[in-house]
Formats: structure tokens, C-alpha cells, sequence
């Protein structure tokens, strides 16, 4: 028998999209139909597993195909796989965002902070997929670290061409989120709203974004949310922990957490053309 997680005071029974969970990490190996168990039980009725290169898309294409209705895929490279792909990648990729299962093209875009493959191939790389998704009519799941905004200069060109996206794990500055509500994206939340140490900036921001736009994520398993009561030995992260994204997020808006849960989920179900609640 699955342990219960603990939940959020005040907090009644939502119904949540976790637009971004990793869940072929290896660190679900062990218990995953546990995880999944403690996330239905939590109100996570929905998770759009990412895909980070065109294997880990492989495997979220499976997962979703074993648990129907419940788990979603993304397709993709993620910006720290850009300097190792196939000479046919990108037709591979292209393959691979036909099927069913796959609701968004990526985790793709440009990570500036650890630069694990280089600028230019990153680059390269995150053009060829704004193209797929535009083609495939695809939203598309955006990753921005550090990239001083020449992340937003090879996005606008493509931007009106796409049928929308969403930037992941939001942390950046208000001049960052200026320019993805300008691009018609939507604004993923995660446990970084949590931290009390860096999530500051994000806290104070919380209130601009527009409630049509907002999605909530764990990016599971990381981003722990550091409000959790009582704190974990684990620091590993699951989608079950999602409420307390949701309560903190509600707590900076100054709303109600319910009313926030079901317009998160309403707007992630547009999105992705997920089944709704």
C-alpha cells in the first residue's frame, strides 16, 4: 500500500494538470505506479511527460500509450542534447510528433547558464523544432536559462507561425515575461515559487501574469516545493506534490486556491488538447 503525501492546509480536492513531470528519470524507476497512485490521490488527474531528447521522448510516448487519459507526451530536444543529435534527428523528431500520445514539440530552447552544448548548435536546434511544431501544428514546451534574451530574438520571427506554447518553469526577470506574454505564450509555475531563498522575484511577479495564461508543473523530480510540512528525507520531487505549487501561487495572487486549480487546469487542457475535467 502507496503512504499518503501531505497536502496543503485549506485545501479541498482539485482537479490539476501537471504540464511537466519527468517521469522517465531514473529516479522513478523503482516506484512509479506508486507515484502515480499518490498523484491521483492528490487531484493530479492529468501529466504531460516531457520529453528531453528523441530516446526520453520515446519513452514518454510509451508511458502515455500504458496509462491513457491520464499521461500525455511532449517530443523533443532539450537544449543540453543539442550538441549530440543524429545526422537524421530532425526527421526522427518530426516522426515522432505525429503520433497521438504527443501533445507539444520539445522541451526545446536555449540554456545560457551551464552551456553543455554549444550556443550555435543550440540554437540550430531550437529553429529546426519551432519549424516542426509551426508545421505539425504542435504547441510547443520552452526552456529559457540565462540566454539574454536571444531566446525571444529567434522566437518572434516564428512566434505568430505556431499554435501556441508555454515557457516551462518560469524564473526569469519581468522584462522576460513582458516579452513571452507579448509572444503569446503561456507561463509555467513550479516549485521554484516555493523557495524562499530565490523565488522571491517570481512571488512578487505572480500577480502580473494573466490568469488565462498560467499553468502549474512540478518538473518532477526536481523542484522540491520548500513550503512542504513536514519536510521529506527524500528531496526527489513527484507529481503528487503539485498543491503546493498551487497553494503558494494562489497565496501570491491573493486567490482562491480551487478557483485557481480549475482555471490552471482549464487553460492546460486547451493547450495540449487534453481531455477536460
Amino acid at each position: 500500500m502507496t503512504h499518503q503525501l501531505p497536502r496543503p492546509p485549506g485545501l479541498g480536492h482539485p482537479d490539476l494538470v501537471d504540464i511537466g513531470v519527468n517521469l522517465t528519470a531514473s529516479h522513478f524507476d523503482d516506484d512509479l505506479q506508486a507515484v502515480l497512485e499518490r498523484a491521483r490521490a492528490a487531484g493530479v488527474l492529468r501529466q504531460l511527460v516531457t520529453g528531453t531528447d528523441l530516446p526520453h521522448s520515446r519513452s514518454a510516448m510509451a508511458l502515455a500509450a500504458a496509462h491513457p487519459g491520464e499521461l500525455f507526451a511532449t517530443a523533443g530536444v532539450h537544449p543540453h542534447a543539442a550538441g549530440a543529435l543524429p545526422a537524421h534527428w530532425r526527421r526522427e523528431l518530426d516522426a515522432l510528433l505525429t503520433d497521438p500520445e504527443v501533445r507539444a514539440a520539445g522541451e526545446t530552447g536555449l540554456d545560457f547558464n551551464r552551456d553543455y552544448s554549444p550556443r550555435p548548435d543550440q540554437e540550430a536546434v531550437f529553429i529546426a523544432q519551432l519549424e516542426l511544431a509551426a508545421e505539425r501544428k504542435k504547441p510547443v514546451f520552452l526552456h529559457e536559462r540565462d540566454s539574454e534574451g536571444r531566446f525571444f530574438e529567434l522566437l518572434g520571427p516564428l512566434a505568430e507561425d505556431l499554435t501556441g506554447g508555454v515557457l516551462h518553469c518560469f524564473t526569469g526577470s519581468e522584462r522576460d515575461l513582458d516579452r513571452a506574454l507579448e509572444a503569446g505564450l503561456h507561463i509555467g509555475i513550479t516549485g521554484w515559487i516555493c523557495d524562499e531563498r530565490r523565488g522571491g522575484a517570481l512571488q512578487n511577479m505572480a500577480r502580473r501574469i494573466p490568469a488565462d495564461r498560467l499553468m502549474i508543473e512540478t518538473d518532477a523530480p526536481w523542484l522540491l516545493p520548500r513550503t512542504l510540512r513536514p519536510r521529506p528525507k527524500s528531496r526527489r520531487n513527484e507529481p503528487g506534490l503539485l498543491p503546493w505549487v498551487l497553494a503558494t501561487l494562489a497565496a501570491c495572487r491573493d486567490e482562491d486556491p480551487m478557483e485557481l486549480a480549475r482555471i490552471t487546469t482549464a487553460n492546460a487542457c486547451r493547450l495540449f488538447d487534453l481531455p477536460p475535467p
